[in-house]
């Protein structure tokens, strides 16, 4: 597990594929169901990401992700409703986002009632407003981190994507046939009003031993995430 140094009130970590019970394509920590992998691998992966946070299993909170754009506020043991953003201020309710490439996304409100979202954010959302909606709907002075995700290194992408996040983030954000999505996502983030964000810089396709990829496993692969909440 990868612990972001949270404002105070919070606990945040990012996952790897380091230390479950799944095997083959989805060794080891594999935390998504929509795979091909046995449920009860999976229901104990998160059993055990749980554990490593101090959280509840049976109250954890999850979307359906869908690349889009809609904040559900979480509750305590819903899973499956569709949306690519997931929020609560209320303390010790667990939520988890999962990922395969796309970035993980935590933001946390640093004045008044202390509120928390995690966000899928790939590049249909970010386009589509997922980072602006998360930080509108908490409100105040947050700040975020920006989790695992595939680099700029290997993620090519088409001459219709390159152009939208040219005109939409700047030039610079493409490089070559790539797309640097942290830093588009770090831009969004900013124009959302978030002066505090930070960056792993990880990418998921480089680090086979540390992440799933989607694309570089050709679809055939588990899911990290990034789990959290209120202190």
């Amino acid at each position: 597990m990868i612990r972001w140094d949270a404002p105070e009130g919070y606990v945040v970590a990012f996952s790897t594929r380091r230390g479950g019970v799944s095997d083959g394509s989805f060794a080891s920590l594999n935390l998504g169901l929509l795979t091909d992998d046995d449920a009860a691998n999976v229901e104990e992966n998160r059993r055990r990401v749980c554990a490593e946070v101090g959280a509840e299993p049976s109250g954890l909170a999850m979307n359906r992700q869908v690349h889009g754009a809609t904040l559900n506020r979480a509750e305590r043991g819903r899973r499956g409703a569709p949306g690519d953003g997931i929020w609560t201020d209320e303390p010790g309710l667990p939520m988890l986002a999962v990922t395969a490439d796309c970035l993980a996304v935590a933001i946390a409100r640093r004045n008044g009632t202390r509120a928390l979202g995690l966000l899928h954010v790939g590049r249909l959302g970010l386009l589509d407003g997922i980072v602006a909606a998360g930080v509108e709907r908490l409100g105040g002075d947050v700040a975020a981190v920006i989790g695992p995700g595939i680099g700029p290194c290997c993620y090519e992408v088409g001459d219709d994507i390159r152009s939208s996040y040219m005109a939409r983030f700047g030039r610079d954000v493409v490089r070559g046939r790539n797309l640097d999505l942290w830093t588009a996502a770090e831009r969004s983030l900013r124009e959302a009003g978030v002066q505090s964000v930070e960056r792993l810089d990880l990418c998921t396709s480089c680090r086979r031993e540390d992440f799933f990829s989607h694309r570089r496993d050709g679809g055939v692969t588990g899911r990290q995430g990034v789990i959290g909440y209120v202190a």
